[in-house]
């Protein structure tokens, strides 16, 4: 178990951003523009507008539900001690092609401006019926970067098997300690039922994902009212039976072809009745104190209401690691929030005092948008001849930031990239 509290390794930060420079892929050239047209006032998602303390928040509050822990302990003592995340890392049975070995239209899902430094493809046999979702990294466990002695990018996956989009939900765990080979491994998630004696899937689009201490947070719309799903890293559990069935079978335990899961140690219910409001994405925030959780409001496109984003803070006592701060009647609440007419928005991410929101392509085959909104109206990335805003992938459902190296990593179709944030502000002006 790896549990810290606020201590900065500049040092070590800036060692690492030397050493990921080095190995930094030219790919501007492997971006195609595509639909390139002018950017309306239409995709401009507005000035950031504060919501007010009480009732403009209230509809924000979320209610924490822990598992028992004599669940969690009946389950892992039924499949044997729980593996770390080095485990899950050495055991890896699958890597990711870099950008060379990508396919051009794959590339095409790079953003324009600013352009990526790195880029890595997934093995479309490994995902077909599958789709991408939220991304986060060792970055946000620890400030430090690495977890353990090992670097690591943890991918969102959803199975796309019904109208719904509400299949199996699993995670990649890349072995990010070499950036020019990652190797992955799967996990599934579920969730303990039956007292611990079973499991179920967890059945949800992975849009918002963020690995903070040793607790995973996930969204979550599989309709039981819950918002987040909590995963404790430290109970990773082995599959022993290899099949399509996920629980109990005879013979031992199943993962739907996965060889892990990782079973949910708690939720975070959405408390605000009708007016409750669903967190579509998340990402963490190490530029506060305490740091904190945000979170955005996907709205429909062409819609007249507007969305919100906003933030929790994690809990500061030592027992809680990993957990966000509650009151007395087990609530948490927004620290800040704010409303915003960016409708359609994908990911969210917020650092120094800025937001940063993706916004997905208007059409099948065009671009999305970048903005970093605020109390002016923001800004967005530009490019072309034309200064057009659709500069970004298609549809990244998550944005994640690694402090220690100064990267935001995500991912959209079957490519996953990162780029500096740097060059993100300088494009946005």
């Amino acid at each position: 178990m790896k549990h810290r509290g606020r201590h900065r390794r500049r040092k070590r930060g800036q060692a690492l951003r030397a050493f990921l420079a080095g190995t930094a892929l030219a790919l501007t050239a492997a971006a195609t523009m595509i639909s390139a047209s002018q950017a309306t006032d239409g995709d401009a998602p507005g000035k950031l507008k504060p919501l007010a303390a009480s009732a403009g928040t209230d509809a924000l509050r979320l209610t924490e539900h822990q598992v028992p822990r004599r669940t969690l302990d009946r389950l892992a003592s039924s499949m044997g001690r729980p593996v770390g995340v080095g485990a899950v890392l050495a055991g890896a049975d699958h890597t990711l092609r870099d950008a060379s070995g990508c396919t051009t239209a794959e590339r095409e899902a790079l953003p324009v401006e600013p352009a990526a430094t790195r880029a890595y493809c997934w093995d479309t046999a490994d995902t077909r019926s599958w789709r991408p979702g939220a991304v986060t990294t060792s970055g946000d466990a620890d400030d430090d970067g690495v977890w353990g002695a090992n670097r690591v990018i943890l991918s969102g996956w959803t199975q796309d098997t019904d109208t719904t989009g509400r299949g199996l939900a699993r995670v990649a765990f890349v072995d990010a300690n070499d950036p020019d080979r990652l190797g992955y491994s799967w996990v599934l998630l579920v969730v303990p039922v039956d007292g611990g004696r079973d499991y179920r899937g967890l059945a949800s689009r992975l849009t918002g994902m963020v690995w903070y201490q040793d607790k995973l947070l996930v969204t979550t719309d599989d309709g039981d009212g819950d918002a987040l799903y909590v995963y404790d890293m430290n109970r990773v559990q082995r599959a022993t039976v290899v099949g399509d069935a996920v629980g109990r079978v005879r013979g031992g335990w199943s993962a739907h072809g996965s060889r892990y899961v990782l079973p949910a140690v708690g939720s975070y219910r959405l408390t605000g009745g009708g007016a409750a409001v669903r967190p579509a994405s998340i990402a963490l925030d190490r530029s506060t104190a305490p740091d904190s959780l945000v979170a955005s409001e996907r709205t429909p496109e062409g819609g007249d209401r507007a969305a919100r984003l906003w933030r929790y803070s994690f809990s500061s006592e030592p027992d809680r690691g990993g957990l966000l701060a509650t009151d007395a009647a087990g609530q948490a609440k927004a620290v800040e929030a704010y409303e915003t007419k960016a409708a359609g928005s994908g990911g969210v991410l917020s650092y120094d005092s800025r937001w940063y929101v993706s916004r997905a392509a208007a059409e099948p085959d065009g671009r999305g948008t970048l903005w970093r909104p605020d109390g002016d109206g923001g800004r967005a990335t530009e490019c072309g001849t034309d200064e057009t805003n659709r500069c970004w992938s298609a549809r990244t459902e998550s944005l994640s930031y690694w402090e220690a190296t100064g990267e935001v990593w995500s991912q959209s179709g079957q490519t996953l990239f990162a780029l500096p944030l740097g060059s993100i502000d300088r494009s946005l002006g």
